[in-house]
Order: C-alpha cells, then structure tokens, then sequence
C-alpha cells in the first residue's frame, strides 16, 4: 500500500473541543455526490461545491456521500448546513476513530471500519461515518478510493429492492448491512491464507514464523475493529432513538448476529494460528533433535577408532605390537569390526 503523509493525534494537542483537525491521509481530495429518492426512484445531484448543498425536503430521501475528509472548510459548511455539533466534525476528520454510535438528539452519529484484504498487505481500513437525520442521511468516507457503497447506489438508482419504499433509517441500515456483509469476504481470504500456511507447515518449509506472526497480527487489527460495532448495533436494536422505527428491530438484530459471527470466527482464526504455531515450532524441534541424533551417531561410532590410533600413535619405544608384522592389518580389522557392530545396534534400536 503507497504511504501518505499522515497528519497524528499530537498535531491536536492543546487545542479546544471540536477543532477541524484532520488525522490521516493527507492525499486525499474531498468531494461530495448526492442522491435524493422517494417511491418512485432515484436520481443523482449535481453539486459542484459545498456552497450549492441540498437539504432534505418533502420530495424524498437525501443521501450526501462525502468521498476524503481532510477539507476542514467542506466538513464546517456541511456542519453548519445540516446543523451537526461540533465534535461530531471533529470525530468525522480524526479516522483513527474507534467504532462506535452517539445520539445527539436530532441526529446519530455511527463510525465504522471497512476493511479490504489485499494479498501481500494484508488487511486495509479505512473510516466511515454516518449521519443518520430526519430525512437525510450523510456518509463520510476516508481516502478518495472507490465508493463503498456500490451495490446500495445502483439498488435506488435502479429502483430495486426495499430503499426507496423506506424511510432514511433503513438507508442507514442498508449502508452499515454492506459494510458489514463485506467482513465476511475479508474473512474467506485470511481463511485462504491459513489454509496455505497449513500445508506447507505440514510439509515441513522453513520461514514461516514470519508469516504465522503477520496473520496473528491482521487478526487483531480485524478484532479491533469489528468488535467494538456490536455496541453501536445493541444501540439501534433496542431503538433508543426515535430516528430508528421499531420496524427495523429485527434486520439490526440479524446485523448484530452477524458480528457475534464474524467475531467468533476470528477467534477461531486465532486459534488455529496458535495451534500451527505450535505445530511449526514443535516440528523445528524434532528436525533439530534428528541432526542431533545423526551426530550422536557419528560421534559414538568414532570414539573408539580415535581411542585406538590414539594409544597406537604413542612414541614409547616398548610396544609388542609395533614389532609384530600382523599388528597393522589387526588393527584395522578391529576398527572395522568395532565399526560394523555399532552401525548394527544403532539399527537395531532404530537411530539409523
């Protein structure tokens, strides 16, 4: 993934609540699409600048995707457009915000992660933030990729499914049901990549607790983040704003069963890395304890051929055998026959 410069929670040090202060991506360029829909469809709004913003009115739904959220003059004019506190602002330009939802009366404030496995990355976040209001319904995405929401744009543009019949809360449920859904994809890779890290701990290859560390690693950064999104789904199950119809109960209660899923599934992740931890670790053990072996053998079987030339090669002048003219091949067939029935027990007890 290409480095950005990166403005850190430090710049923000000594300045007042709700300062327009962005941490992250500095590369990114603000821009703003807009749909507004009803029963009938939905069509695209042109806004060419945060000076022509619409506003919610009698004629349907609006839906303002916010696309880079490092212009502080953008974020303040729809603050002040749309009457949203301060320190919501200043949540929305900080995007190392931790999951979350907070009500502030006339409109909810909701923070997600939506997170994108990359081969050779690993795992990719970025913030989104939604505004649900009466009426309206405002997202705010990080960096200035390609738009999460896809699926639920051509879904009102096209005019299929349940959106345009509803009411902006179930805008804001299907818009947090696709961040969601998309977890699952994320899963499916990290299971493909332990799936492959299994085989060839089986198969016995070197350099793998690198890669064993990295997944353990990615696995926490996908904990971090969806953990934390149960509470805001409890929030918006048990309707403690009067901006969620008691309709919706049951589809927040399936999103939340999906988290307890993933949740759980990334647990077992764990799991399962701990266990080919342990496996890769316990193999490099045995492979160690085999050379070891080897040697021991090796070793074992040499002692006595060097205890022998050793005594032979001594320089006293009184040595019977050194006169004798079969003292030489004696020797040698002794080494060889010391040889022979040591390499014969260690077969035996099963070391070779």
């Amino acid at each position: 993934m290409k480095k950005h410069s990166k403005h850190r929670r430090s710049s923000k040090a000594g300045l007042p609540p709700g300062s327009l202060v962005h941490i992250g991506d500095e590369s990114a360029v603000t821009r703003i699409h807009g749909i507004r829909y009803n029963g009938r469809g939905g069509q695209r709004l042109p806004i060419p600048d945060a000076d022509h913003l619409p506003v919610p009115g009698e004629e349907g739904i609006l839906w303002l995707q916010v696309q880079g959220v490092n212009d502080a003059r953008i974020i303040e004019k729809l603050g002040h457009r749309f009457r949203l506190h301060p320190l919501l602002l200043e949540d929305v330009m900080s995007t190392d915000q931790r999951p979350k939802i907070e009500d502030y009366g006339d409109h909810l404030f909701i923070v997600m992660r939506s997170l994108e496995w990359v081969r050779g990355s690993g795992v990719i976040q970025k913030q989104i933030a939604l505004v649900l209001g009466k009426g309206y319904v405002i997202s705010f995405e990080e960096g200035d990729s390609e738009l999460s929401f896809t699926s639920v744009v051509g879904r009102i543009l096209d005019h299929r499914g349940r959106v345009c019949e509803q009411e902006a809360d179930y805008l804001a449920y299907s818009l947090i049901d696709s961040v969601v859904d998309h977890y699952f994809a994320v899963l499916e890779s990290v299971s493909d990549e332990i799936e492959a890290l299994e085989e060839e701990v089986l198969t016995g290859k070197e350099g793998l607790l690198s890669k064993i560390h990295y997944l353990k690693r990615e696995l926490i950064v996908l904990r971090k983040s969806i953990w934390p999104l149960r509470e805001a789904l409890v929030f918006m199950e048990r309707q403690h704003s009067t901006l969620i119809s008691s309709e919706l109960t049951l589809f927040f209660r399936d999103i939340y069963d999906h988290t307890i899923h993933i949740v759980d599934t990334i647990e077992s992740f764990r799991d399962m890395l701990s266990g080919l931890l342990d496996v890769h670790l316990s193999s490099i053990s045995t492979r160690l304890n085999q050379v070891m072996k080897v040697l021991t053998v090796i070793t074992t079987i040499f002692m006595p051929l060097t205890l022998l030339t050793g005594l032979y090669g001594m320089n006293f002048h009184y040595m019977p055998e050194l006169q004798s003219p079969w003292g030489y091949p004696a020797v040698l067939c002794a080494m060889v026959l010391i040889t022979g029935g040591m390499v014969w027990f260690f077969k035996r007890i099963g070391w070779l």
